[in-house]
């Protein structure tokens, strides 16, 4: 029996686009109608455009028709890195900007996590033209006190080990991730209430953090300085903040915040899933707001 033929617009084609700094490395669904409006989808770090694919899947089975493009974000995954010593938010959402360009497009929607969230927040404040709808999926500032203690320890700068040591580090860098906010205060006020990621998934962003382990802390640091609270006034584009059942306290609670800075912010209680995220983001990015 024939295994039945998939369309090509469910399709995750890789490609890789040159910018000043080298190639940047990204996934694309092709669009399933040309005349709707690509949409660009921004992950957290350490991690990759990999972490993007069921988002993805899950945008095109909820009704969103335009080209969805996740590229890596520079000094991460398969990018090439940053050009700065220090670069900072600012820097990255120029890049995305240039990449646009790269791609032939104009107005895109941008949807963000984390690093992410703060790339496509400063995407859309300093580069007003280029997004037309945004959707932000955990973004807050830190008070500076954390705000300092996480600059100081959260991505350290970590040289390959004769003796594989580091390998050993990236995997525990990356589970500790996931059960503690910051990672490095491992005690009960700080462990999460989500359980242990499957193994499949701490393998993947392993590799992620070793690929790219010369560079991956800078767009960590650019993220955890900047001031999103200070650049959201500048967002004329409809704005949908994101609140998963899954998320950090911190960053649900900050919604709130940020509404109260947006000329046309709304928010979306839904389920940490990558259908339900996308059936709340469907929603938004297809109906006609007043």
């Amino acid at each position: 029996m024939n295994e039945p033929e998939i369309p090509d617009t469910l399709q995750i084609e890789r490609a890789f686009v040159r910018l000043d700094e080298g190639q940047v490395h990204l996934r694309r669904l092709p669009a399933a109608d040309a005349a709707h409006r690509p949409l660009l989808l921004l992950h957290a770090s350490p991690a990759s455009s990999w972490f993007m694919q069921d988002l993805m899947t899950a945008l095109r089975a909820a009704g969103y028709l335009g080209e969805i493009v996740a590229p890596d974000t520079l000094g991460n995954g398969d990018s090439a890195a940053p050009g700065p010593a220090e670069p900072d938010i600012a820097y990255f959402a120029n890049s995305v900007d240039r990449l646009c360009n790269a791609l032939g497009f104009g107005a895109v929607d941008a949807y963000g996590t984390h690093t992410g969230a703060r790339i496509a927040c400063e995407l859309a404040a300093g580069h007003p033209a280029r997004v037309h709808r945004l959707v932000l999926d955990g973004i807050t500032e830190y008070e500076d006190d954390l705000r300092e203690a996480v600059i100081a320890n959260y991505a350290p700068v970590v040289e390959p080990d004769e003796y594989g040591r580091h390998l050993v580090w990236a995997f525990n860098f990356c589970r500790d991730q996931a059960l503690f906010f910051p990672h490095f205060m491992k005690d009960a006020e700080h462990r999460l209430s989500v359980p242990m990621p499957p193994p499949q998934v701490l393998h993947r962003i392993t590799l992620d953090v070793l690929k790219a382990l010369d560079t991956y802390p800078k767009p960590y640091i650019a993220a955890f300085r900047y001031r999103a609270f200070e650049r959201m006034a500048r967002i004329a584009a409809p704005t949908l903040l994101l609140k998963p059942e899954t998320e950090l306290a911190l960053l649900n609670a900050s919604v709130k915040t940020a509404l109260g800075l947006l000329a046309d912010g709304h928010e979306a209680a839904t389920g940490g899933s990558p259908a339900a995220k996308a059936a709340a983001m469907a929603k938004f990015l297809k109906r006609q707001l007043p």
